[in-house]
């Protein structure tokens, strides 16, 4: 399947210039996408470009990932309410680094290849042009009318907050590159988010009156969820890349619990498995919707796509101790840090750790803690074997806990009934 085909199946394409399918088809073409260096890390919602580079490299062309040291120093303002915060230099220079170390995992450097990717940077370009050789030698080239056609200035010069020169300038810049990467690199296409359409037509015009070239382009649809939200953003905020940021059990989650309607348009955006296998996995998750296939499917692929396989099983056994049949030998094989990313939200109780050396009866141990209000109503669900300390059921009310019992040295996960779970801290 040639890539413009996969790219319409998968539902990543959008608007598309003429001539562009027959450039891809003719022979290999370079193309870039821009990722500006707005933070230190990318979110889930770079994942669409990323994903884009990479099928362009597997159907045999070269990719180009710039990152936007000069571009970030600007903003894009394309359909943003407001100008963007500026970063200083030293800010700018950290989230370089960061996301050019994120873009080396996904893609295929190895420049043995006639097709390897590279990372360019349009700070290289741009710190030696002075102002006026800009708008003499580029600026020229544009006019002020065709700058405003653009919907991304328009809704913005039509808005309450207007729009500010710098802002202004900004798809001329980014034309710019288009155009440097034409003339250096041999690069014919640009690919991006379908907000940034205007941007990138300006550097294809600026590349056919600069340098009598012609050049390609096209985009994918912005992502959206199918409750209205919006795609990529938790209650907690963005999902990001770094494990850091967002850990790889947060991530998996993430993917997990999409529905129905979002898991089956994100499988064919967000892994490679072919149009056969996902046609199958739908099919068999319409058969037995409660099973989740589709969901598990889809969280495996891009956990280990951007994790690794170690994670992934990681995120896998975690999700089984709050959602499913784990085991206390899982629970403990999980180290302090994992045991708390797995365990975040759940209620947490302060419990003295001399008590434990004694050893302390469950039924006092739970009412101290304040799981239950009364000794009383602790034994009740004991003896109806409603409790689990660490995954193993409490068969009797003289059960009693030591530090034997701990996880990682201070902690006891309790389970009361089916859903409701507690952590008790040893301190």
């Amino acid at each position: 399947m040639k890539l413009i085909e996969e790219l319409r199946w998968r539902g990543m394409l959008q608007d598309i210039m003429p001539g562009t399918e027959e450039q891809l088809n003719k022979e290999m073409t370079s193309a870039y996408i821009g990722f500006d260096p707005t933070a230190d890390s990318l979110h889930i919602g770079s994942l669409v470009p990323i994903l884009l580079l990479r099928h362009l490299q597997l159907a045999g062309h070269k990719p180009y990932a710039l990152v936007g040291g000069a571009t970030g120093m600007v903003g894009d303002p394309s359909f943003k309410a407001e100008e963007r915060k500026m970063l200083d230099e030293a800010t700018l220079q950290k989230n370089q680094a960061g996301i050019q170390r994120q873009l080396e995992k996904y893609l295929d450097f190895d420049a043995s290849l006639p097709n390897n990717a590279e990372i360019v940077n349009n700070y290289d370009w741009f710190r030696n042009i002075s102002f006026l050789d800009f708008i003499r030698d580029v600026g020229k080239h544009i006019t002020v009318n065709y700058m405003m056609s653009k919907d991304s200035v328009r809704k913005r010069i039509e808005g309450d907050s207007g729009i500010s020169f710098t802002e202004f300038t900004y798809q001329l810049i980014q034309g710019y590159d288009f155009y440097w990467l034409y003339q250096h690199k041999n690069c014919k296409l640009q690919m991006g988010g379908s907000d940034q359409w205007g941007n990138i037509t300006t550097g294809t015009e600026l590349i056919r009156r600069m340098g009598g070239g012609e050049a390609f382009a096209f985009t994918c649809p912005l992502l959206t969820k199918a409750d209205g939200g919006k795609f990529g953003k938790t209650e907690k905020g963005n999902v990001w890349l770094d494990p850091s940021k967002t850990s790889p059990y947060q991530f998996y989650q993430f993917w997990l619990n999409a529905s129905d309607e979002d898991a089956i348009k994100w499988i064919r955006i967000f892994t490679f498995l072919t149009k056969e296998e996902i046609e199958q996995i739908i099919a068999s998750h319409q058969e037995a919707p409660h099973q989740r296939i589709l969901q598990k499917k889809l969280s495996e692929e891009i956990t280990r796509f951007v994790h690794g396989n170690e994670e992934y099983e990681f995120a896998v056994n975690a999700s089984e101790i709050l959602f499913g049949n784990a085991t206390t030998e899982v629970l403990a094989r999980l180290n302090e840090e994992q045991l708390l990313q797995v365990l975040e939200g759940v209620p947490t109780h302060d419990y003295a750790k001399s008590t434990f050396d004694q050893g302390i009866d469950i039924v006092s141990f739970l009412a101290e803690t304040g799981i239950f209000p009364s000794k009383g109503e602790a034994r009740k669900m004991v003896q109806s074997g409603g409790i689990s300390i660490n995954k193993i059921k409490v068969e009797t009310v003289e059960t009693k806990l030591t530090p034997t019992n701990f996880l990682t040295g201070k902690y006891l996960l309790v389970q009361k009934g089916k859903k409701n779970y507690f952590l008790v801290r040893a301190v």
